[in-house]
């Protein structure tokens, strides 16, 4: 992944008008609709529930299982209110988060929910909004307290002037999910139901799972320079089996299909130089742009992305540049439902 290409962040832009935005999912999920983007091709429109007939037997699809944990706090530090987004938890048993009014926090400082007993301490305050806080309480105590306390850090453009409500709490969970820990979820695979999955079995598209803990640091923008835009770290897990099974499709000629970015991320993380996947387990920061080359994935599934996003740059670096503004222009001018709660595209990689 060296000498890659420094383009411009407005290489990367685009026009998107407000009503493209989606504020609640389709229903049924798998009614929503699919873009297929090949490149050198027209991109055409199909909906969710052709994907089998898209697919081959003996393809396999990988999905994230994370499941999404209320993670928005309202804390106190004194007088002052900070808003606490949790990231990821650390090695060490601290939780790295982001802050509003982080300026304002310093190593050692007790942060209240409340009048909830569970209260945190500052370890230490990393700069540019992100902190390090140790908890009063682990394990179920703690997610105990998270139910009680904290709300989901929807993203900022579904609109919930009252917080989320228990809708999205239904919405916002994937047919995957099992193991707790993102803050945001693998959108892509909202799109699947217990019929779709049925279709794909049908169909011979085999499937195996993965987990990448998405993190707060998904919705941040790159603010100035492609070059200098640092990734946050997310952690993942990739089992012997669902190793086993990538090597083996790739080996008998199948392909492997990520649902979402987050699968492909770990996977390309995982990945060796010759594509082979081997039980993988830590963090990746891993930022893929165009100039990247794949190794573990043949096609990807996902929902339509932010302007001068580090994903749109992902699906541009995968179908290539101008085959994804073609094909996002043709999804706005279609009237395609954009970001989490929105349709979806299934991309093949460039040659």
């Amino acid at each position: 992944m060296t000498d890659l290409p420094d383009l411009p962040l407005a290489a990367f832009d685009f026009d998107l008008p407000p009503d493209r935005i989606a504020r609640e999912p389709a229903r049924p999920r798998d009614s929503a609709r699919l873009l297929r983007v090949t490149p050198g091709a027209p991109p055409s429109g199909t909906t969710i529930r052709a994907l089998p007939s898209l697919l081959r037997a003996g393809d396999l699809l990988i999905a994230n299982d994370t499941a999404v944990i209320p993670a928005q706090l309202a804390a106190q530090r004194g007088e002052a209110a900070i808003g606490v987004t949790l990231d990821r938890l650390l090695p060490d048993g601290d939780w790295h988060a982001l802050a509003r009014n982080a300026r304002k926090l310093h190593k050692g400082d007790t942060l209240r929910f409340g009048d909830d007993p569970v209260t945190a301490i500052v370890t230490e305050n990393e700069g540019d909004g992100a902190i390090r806080l140790r908890f009063s309480a682990e394990g179920a105590a703690f997610d105990a307290f998270l139910q009680r306390a904290a709300a989901l850090a929807l993203p900022p453009y579904i609109e919930r002037p009252d917080g989320p409500t228990e809708q999205d709490a239904e919405d916002y969970r994937t047919i995957f999910s099992r193991h707790r820990g993102a803050v945001a979820a693998p959108t892509a695979g909202l799109h699947f139901t217990p019929d779709l999955l049925a279709a794909l079995d049908a169909a011979g598209i085999a499937r195996r799972t993965l987990t990448l803990h998405v993190g707060a640091g998904t919705f941040l923008p790159v603010r100035d320079s492609i070059a200098t835009h640092r990734m946050h770290a997310e952690w993942g897990r990739i089992d012997a089996e669902t190793a086993d099974a990538i090597n083996t499709t790739r080996a008998g000629g199948g392909r492997v299909v990520a649902v979402g970015t987050t699968s492909l991320r770990l996977l390309e993380s995982a990945a060796d130089e010759r594509g082979v996947i081997r039980p993988w387990q830590g963090e990746t920061s891993i930022f893929i742009r165009p100039g990247y080359q794949f190794r573990a994935v043949d096609l990807l599934m996902t929902n339509f992305h932010l302007p001068k996003s580090t994903l749109f740059m992902l699906v541009s670096a995968f179908s290539g540049v101008e085959t994804m503004r073609a094909a996002y222009a043709h999804a706005v001018a279609a009237g395609f439902r954009f970001y989490s709660y929105g349709d979806a595209c299934l991309l093949e990689r460039a040659p």
